[in-house]
């Protein structure tokens, strides 16, 4: 459409579809062309126009390529709901694939391959066969991805009418983007089917590095995607490949960079010469480098990649740490992947740099930053022996500014060195326990009690710094009290004196009467047995010499990082995560004939298109053949439904999400749960509810195949999608978000904010819960209003539906955090307004369903009491909105 087309959108008549029809039918060109662009205006703002379908189909008949554009983006929009209606196209279709213009018979079949309906795909084979072998290359590389598009659709129609060897043809065809589209075809059907589909020979290698030099960039990564998968004959074949491939490492597109990238790496595989590697390694750094002067979103998933690369070859970029250094403008997230990289490249040459860097982010506002940053140092000096002692050095300076977070992370680091390097670096536990009345945190705690436990012996007051501790044994978090229980037994076992002795006594009392955590009870349990019975034996298991821990910033498996990376630039390199972790993919119908001959569950294939557009972004979707899953598990029947007579089917479990967030109200506590203890809570993230889980196995068994099921609600609440949560080992946690969906499963009679919950798991019986729902959820994202129209909408609705309460106990202290915080949650302040020595303020909130909701506040700023009125057209959920503004006010 051209520029002055956005008037098309503006119309807002009444009767407009038997206007438009009237037009659609005019005899006069011009009004017909029109007519048709304020159709597609209307289909675009998501209005239904389906009933015009045979008249737009009518226009179809035209020589003006612009209005038979816009008829076939009508089709493609419409034809799966008018199938049988669609059908009356099909003759413009086969007339317009033999049409002069090689324009409009590529148009022709992209469309008619557009339109996933059964019935016109048989029509579509004659024209796409002729396509195929057109004279014109735009219309030869057009039919090269309908092809992929059919085979998604009838595999079998595709492999019959000998679709598949006329593609594999067009890789020897002389125009390049012919080429580059066979290839990315091939590909795709490739992931579609178990069977050895599109396989590099010699004499297509020949093809594809010559279509190389002269195709478009997304035609290049679509190349290099298929060579990567190549596996060279020899080393010397290997070379001439990268040879002919590394002038790609200089393109200006970051999917063309990352693509050659990997390319390169899987050829250096085969390599022998290690010139020749070395070489390589010099060529790819400045590219992977310039990556990091681009927009902070690419520069996020270059350096994801880099951290993949540096695993496997760390010398591209053992000289360029200097552009891993934070800048004060990076976001938070381009920070912490340079952390990763710098503890990665970080070697004796160059560590003095590295430090001062370090100590410079240490010192940062952002907290979450400043603690990973102190937890880099700890793991240089893990890394790196020579240099462990100047960071320790740099870790007791931090100790010196006395912040609360930076000390509790470097005791934490402090204890990983000394299991390090033990019997070293003993002499700064002085400086530690200085601190010790500042610790809050379970980790940091845990932390220095097993170093005032290890080292008891050499510490004066080892049993008074425990007895600091034992105070407040039973809050103690289970971390804290497991590491408390050892080392008071290890300072009884050092020192058997009067002091030590009464403690122990104390810890073992408490840890076997006082807690309902098992493996406490049992942990202490077994030190009363080994002390009762035999001390030596005692000291020989709880005083045994630990192993050395090793450096972990190579954290990734090495069958893992080989397969993420034959997948660089693609999602998976991002998530770090191999493709089928996180891509679901269904079976077509192509597969269902390949599963009747093989035995059930022997092989799964895949059907899924996992190619994004291109145009999209500069990272594609995983490209390789991903490696066959297992079969999909038997439904598990509906045991809570049973028993709590719900009517929504189980959410079986899915690979595992790990979001972090704030502290969440704990809902089945470990005693009720037989050591099993969730906490949960509903929020609001991007636009979407959801339920955001902690699951904590206090059990002595893992636990697994975790479900869920949620009762009838007055809001429907219902899983809006698979509850993720892996085997919870003994002693271990894991958070996940739970995608909700409302007005799903609605209950009858009055309004309230129970949420009735049910979670089972394979080694455990259905556990039921409560939870409140807390309406503030509900609030969307689009729920600011204009000023004028905040007050006409007050004015139009009746006085009837105004409520007001009173909250006496609430005070406003600060105006600006109060907005901030009511925006937060998606209410959005409108104006003020004084009245005599109150302040008044106006607020607007939408709920779900476009229900729009006026707030208005009054309250003296400082003083107790705020005064709230609220207008609504739904004014029964007036007892809600109170409830989610006074918990707003509150927080």
């Amino acid at each position: 459409m051209s520029r002055n087309d956005s008037k098309y959108f503006s119309t807002t008549k009444k009767g407009e579809i038997p206007e438009l029809k009237e037009e659609l039918n005019s005899q006069y060109k011009d009004k017909r062309k029109d007519a048709v662009k304020k159709v597609i205006a209307a289909m675009t703002v998501g209005k239904d126009v389906s009933s015009l379908f045979t008249d737009v189909v009518n226009c179809m008949q035209t020589e003006n390529l612009e209005l038979k554009k816009l008829v076939y983006l009508y089709l493609i929009n419409y034809a799966k709901s008018q199938p049988d209606l669609a059908i009356l196209a099909v003759n413009t279709f086969v007339k317009d694939s033999q049409d002069p213009n090689p324009l409009i018979r590529a148009l022709a079949v992209r469309t008619m391959g557009c339109i996933r309906v059964d019935k016109i795909t048989e029509y579509l084979c004659d024209p796409l066969q002729r396509c195929l072998k057109d004279d014109d290359p735009y219309v030869r590389k057009t039919a090269a991805i309908c092809v992929a598009k059919l085979y998604d659709i009838n595999a079998e129609l595709v492999e019959d009418r000998g679709f598949l060897d006329s593609l594999k043809d067009l890789i020897s065809d002389n125009n390049p983007m012919v080429v580059a589209n066979a290839v990315a075809a091939l590909a795709e059907i490739q992931e579609h089917s178990s069977r050895p589909i599109f396989e590099i020979t010699s004499h297509t290698l020949s093809k594809l590095l010559t279509a190389l030099n002269e195709c478009t960039e997304w035609g290049q990564v679509f190349i290099l995607d298929a060579l990567s998968r190549y596996k060279a004959a020899d080393a010397r074949e290997a070379e001439n490949i990268v040879e002919r491939v590394t002038p790609r490492l200089q393109h200006a597109n970051c999917a063309v960079v990352l693509s050659a990238v990997k390319m390169i790496l899987q050829q250096m595989e085969l390599i022998t010469s290690t010139d020749v590697v070395r070489n390589l390694c010099k060529k790819m750094a400045p590219p992977l480098v310039t990556l990091l002067s681009a927009e902070p979103e690419i520069q996020y998933v270059a350096l994801r990649n880099i951290n993949l690369i540096v695993q496997r070859r760390p010398t591209i970029l053992a000289h360029e740490i200097k552009v891993f250094f934070c800048k004060y403008n990076d976001p938070i997230y381009v920070k912490m992947e340079k952390l990763e990289i710098m503890i990665k490249l970080a070697s004796d040459r160059n560590i003095d740099q590295v430090l001062l860097e370090f100590k410079e982010y240490a010192t940062e506002v952002d907290v979450d930053f400043v603690r990973k940053a102190v937890r880099a140092i700890g793991r240089c000096a893990i890394k790196l022996e020579r240099a462990a002692e100047r960071c320790i050095s740099v870790l007791l300076e931090l100790i010196k500014i006395k912040v609360n977070y930076v000390v509790q992370e470097a005791i934490i680091v402090i204890k990983d060195i000394f299991r390090r390097y033990p019997n070293t670096y003993e002499s700064i536990i002085a400086t530690l326990c200085e601190s010790l009345d500042t610790l809050d945190e379970p980790e940091a705690k845990a932390s220095m009690i097993w170093i005032i436990g290890e080292y008891a012996e050499r510490i004066d007051n080892a049993d008074e710094l425990l007895e600091s501790f034992l105070e407040s044994f039973p809050e103690e978090p289970a971390q804290v009290q497991l590491q408390l229980l050892t080392a008071t037994v290890k300072l009884f076992l050092k020192k058997p004196t009067e002091g030590p002795q009464q403690m122990i006594q104390v810890v073992l009392n408490n840890a076997t009467m006082e807690t309902d955590n098992p493996d406490l009870r049992d942990r202490a349990y077994i030190y009363w047995r080994l002390l009762s019975t035999d001390p030596e034996a005692a000291k020989d298991v709880v005083l045994a010499e630990k192993p050395v821990i090793t450096d972990d910033s190579n954290q990734l498996d090495s069958s893992l990082l080989d397969e993420l990376l034959v997948n660089i630039a693609t999602l998976s390199s991002v998530y770090h995560k191999p493709p089928d972790a996180f891509v679901t993919r269904a079976h077509t119908s192509a597969q269902k004939a390949e599963d009747e001959e093989y035995p059930e569950g022997s092989e799964t294939a895949y059907s899924e298109s996992s190619s994004a557009n291109p145009a999209n972004g500069a990272v594609s979707t995983p490209a390789s053949v991903a490696p066959p899953s297992p079969p999909p598990a038997v439904p598990v029947p509906d045991l809570l439904g049973d028993l709590m007579g719900m009517d929504n089917s189980l959410v079986p479990t899915d690979e595992p999400a790990t979001p972090s967030g704030p502290p969440l109200p704990i809902l089945l506590p470990a005693s009720t749960g037989q050591g099993l203890q969730i906490s949960a809570q509903l929020t609001r993230r991007d636009g979407q509810v959801f339920y955001s889980m902690l699951f904590e196995n206090n059990t002595q068994v893992p636990l697994d195949g975790f479900m869920i099921q949620f009762n009838k609600n007055t809001f429907g609440l219902a899983a809006g999608g698979p509850l993720q949560v892996p085997q919870l080992q003994p002693g271990t946690s894991a958070r996940t978000l739970l995608p909700m969906v409302m007005f799903q499963n609605m209950s009858q009679g009055p309004a309230n904010s129970l949420l009735q919950v049910a979670v089972k798991n394979n080694q455990q019986p259905v556990w039921y819960f409560n939870d409140k729902i807390p309406f503030h959820v509900f609030f969307t994202e689009d729920g600011k209003m204009e000023r004028s129209a905040f007050l006409e909408t007050w004015r139009s609705l009746p006085d009837s539906n105004e409520v007001s309460k009173d909250f006496p106990a609430i005070v406003i202290g600060s105006v600006d955090a109060t907005l901030e915080r009511l925006a937060a949650s998606n209410v959005f302040f409108i104006a003020k307004r004084k009245n005599a020595n109150q302040d008044v303020f106006y607020f607007s909130a939408k709920m779900p369903r476009g229900i729009p909701l006026l707030i208005e506040l009054t309250t003296v700023v400082g003083s107790p009491g705020v005064k709230s009125a609220i207008k609504t057209p739904s004014p029964e959920m007036s007892a809600f909105l109170f409830e989610a503004i006074e918990t707003l006010l509150k927080s």
